[in-house]
C-alpha cells in the first residue's frame, strides 16, 4: 500500500476548497493527508475551520517591506518543515514569485474560477455575465510563472442561467470546485497525475486538453 501523500493547502479566506480537500482525504477519495494549512492573513476564517478539524495551521505573513521572494522563501521553509510533497492553492490571494514557483514546479496546483484560458485574473463571474457567455466554470491547473496560464488538468463546466447574478454564479461554480479539486489532488496522490516537460500528464499520457466535468 502506497503511503499517504503529505500535502499542504494555502488559503487567504474562508477555505471552502481546503475543507472539501480535508473531507476527501478523510473519506479516502484522496490517498493523502493535509500536513499543514498556511495563510497569509491572520483573520482568514479558514484557519479556525482547520483548527476545528484538528489540522495543523500556520501563519506566514509577509513583512511590511518584504518582497515576493522573501514571502516565497518563508513559505518554502514552512512547507518543507512539514514535509509537504504537494502544494495546493485554495484561494491564496497572492502572486507567488518565480523562484517559489520554480522550486515547486510540477508539485503546485491551483484552482481558478473560469474556463481557462478565458478570464484570467479577478472578478471572473462579473466578466462572464457582462460578456453574455453561455458557459462558465472552473479549472484546476499546474502553476507556472505566468499568472493562471499553467497546464490545465480538469475543468468543471455549467450553463449560465438568465437569472444568474454574480453571487449565484459564484456559488454554483464553487460547488463544482469542490468536486474537481479533490479529484485532481486524488489523481496526483496515486501517481496518475504528474508533470513532464512542461505538460500535465494523466495516466502516462500528456493532456492535450483538460478533462471536463459538466454540472448535472
Amino acid at each position: 500500500m502506497e503511503p499517504a501523500l503529505p500535502f499542504a493547502v494555502l488559503i487567504s479566506g474562508r477555505g471552502s476548497n481546503m475543507l472539501a480537500l480535508a473531507a476527501a482525504a478523510a473519506d479516502g477519495r484522496i490517498a493523502g493527508r493535509i500536513v499543514t494549512v498556511i495563510s497569509d492573513r491572520p483573520e482568514a476564517a479558514g484557519l479556525a475551520e482547520a483548527r476545528r478539524r484538528g489540522l495543523a495551521v500556520q501563519l506566514v505573513e509577509p513583512a511590511r517591506d518584504a518582497d515576493r521572494a522573501a514571502l516565497g522563501a518563508a513559505l518554502t521553509a514552512a512547507l518543507e518543515g512539514h514535509g509537504a510533497e504537494l502544494v495546493v492553492l485554495a484561494g491564496f490571494m497572492r502572486i507567488l514569485d518565480a523562484g517559489f514557483v520554480r522550486h515547486w514546479r510540477g508539485r503546485l496546483l491551483n484552482i481558478h474560477p473560469s474556463l481557462l484560458p478565458d478570464y484570467r485574473g479577478l472578478h471572473t463571474h462579473r466578466r462572464v455575465l457582462e460578456a453574455g457567455d453561455p458557459r462558465h466554470g472552473c479549472t484546476v491547473h499546474f502553476v507556472t510563472e505566468e499568472l493562471d496560464a499553467g497546464p490545465a488538468v480538469i475543468q468543471g463546466r455549467l450553463s449560465v442561467q438568465p437569472a444568474d447574478t454574480e453571487e449565484s454564479l459564484s456559488a454554483r461554480v464553487q460547488q463544482l470546485e469542490h468536486i474537481i479539486y479533490p479529484r485532481a489532488v486524488g489523481w496526483f496522490a496515486t501517481g496518475r497525475l504528474g508533470w513532464k516537460d512542461g505538460r500535465a500528464v494523466l495516466d502516462g499520457r500528456p493532456l492535450e486538453s483538460p478533462i471536463i466535468e459538466d454540472a448535472q
